[in-house]
C-alpha cells in the first residue's frame, strides 16, 4: 500500500456539464498541498465536448446536442444519460504517478470491473481508453493535469442511447464501433457499476483501500 489516504467518493448524479467542469477548474486552481483527492462519479445530459486537439471535421452533424469546447486532451466524444462519467481530481505528485500511469489505473480499473461481469476488454497502446473483445471502445478516457493535478477523465457506457455516437468520429476515429455495457449481457444500473468499479480505481491509482466504500453527495451540485 502507498499509505496515501483514500480520496473523497462522490455520487453527483445528474449535473449539466459545464458547471461541473468550471468547478473542477476552480478546485484544480486553488488546491493546495493539504487539499483532499476527491474523485466524483455522475451522469450528464446530452452534450458533445470537443477537446484542445479537437477538429471540427470529427463533428459530423451534432443537431440539437450542445457542443462545449474544453481544455482536456484529445478530439470529440458524447456525453448522456446512462453513461458513468468519473472524473479524479488527484494530486498526482502525492501518489507518486505521473500521466500515462494514471491513464493506465483508469483503463485497469474498468477492465478488471468488466472482468467481473464476464465481459473480456483491453487497453489499446495506439488508442487510450478500453475496447471489448469486437474492438468496439466501450469507455474513453481525456485528461488534464496542471500544477501536477489532474481533472477530467473517464466515461464508460452502461446503457445510453448509442446513437449519438454515429454524428461524430469517436475520439477522432472515422467508423469507430461504440458499445456498452448492458449489449454485453451487464448490469444496466450507473449504480451497480459504480460500486463495482470504485474499490478497482483506488487500488490501480495507489490509495489505501478502505473497509467500506462511502460515497457522499457535493453540496454545490444538490437539488435545492
Amino acid at each position: 500500500m502507498s499509505g496515501v489516504q483514500p480520496p473523497l467518493l462522490r455520487d453527483l448524479g445528474s449535473q449539466p456539464y459545464e458547471p461541473v467542469w468550471r468547478r473542477m477548474q476552480e478546485i484544480t486552481r486553488t488546491r493546495d498541498q493539504d487539499t483532499p483527492d476527491e474523485i466524483w462519479f455522475l451522469e450528464h445530459p446530452p452534450v458533445f465536448t470537443m477537446g484542445l486537439n479537437g477538429s471540427a471535421e470529427h463533428l459530423l452533424a451534432p443537431g440539437d446536442i450542445p457542443v462545449i469546447n474544453i481544455d482536456r486532451g484529445g478530439q470529440v466524444t458524447y456525453h448522456g444519460p446512462g453513461q458513468l462519467v468519473v472524473y479524479p481530481l488527484i494530486d498526482l505528485k502525492r501518489l507518486g504517478l505521473g500521466v500515462r500511469a494514471l491513464v493506465t489505473a483508469l483503463e485497469q480499473a474498468v477492465v478488471d470491473t468488466l472482468a467481473t461481469f464476464g465481459i473480456e476488454a483491453a487497453a489499446r497502446a495506439d488508442a487510450p481508453g478500453v475496447y471489448v473483445d469486437d474492438g468496439a471502445k466501450i469507455a474513453s478516457i481525456g485528461l488534464r493535469v496542471k500544477r501536477n493535478c489532474s481533472y477530467h477523465g473517464l466515461a464508460f457506457n452502461i446503457a445510453m442511447d448509442l446513437s449519438p455516437f454515429q454524428r461524430i468520429n469517436p475520439c477522432g476515429f472515422t467508423g469507430l464501433a461504440v458499445t456498452q455495457v448492458s449489449a454485453h449481457s451487464g448490469p444496466d444500473s450507473l449504480t451497480t457499476v459504480r460500486d463495482r468499479l470504485a474499490g478497482p480505481l483506488l487500488r490501480h491509482l495507489g490509495y489505501n483501500t478502505p473497509p467500506e466504500l462511502v460515497f457522499l453527495s457535493h453540496p454545490e451540485f444538490e437539488e435545492a
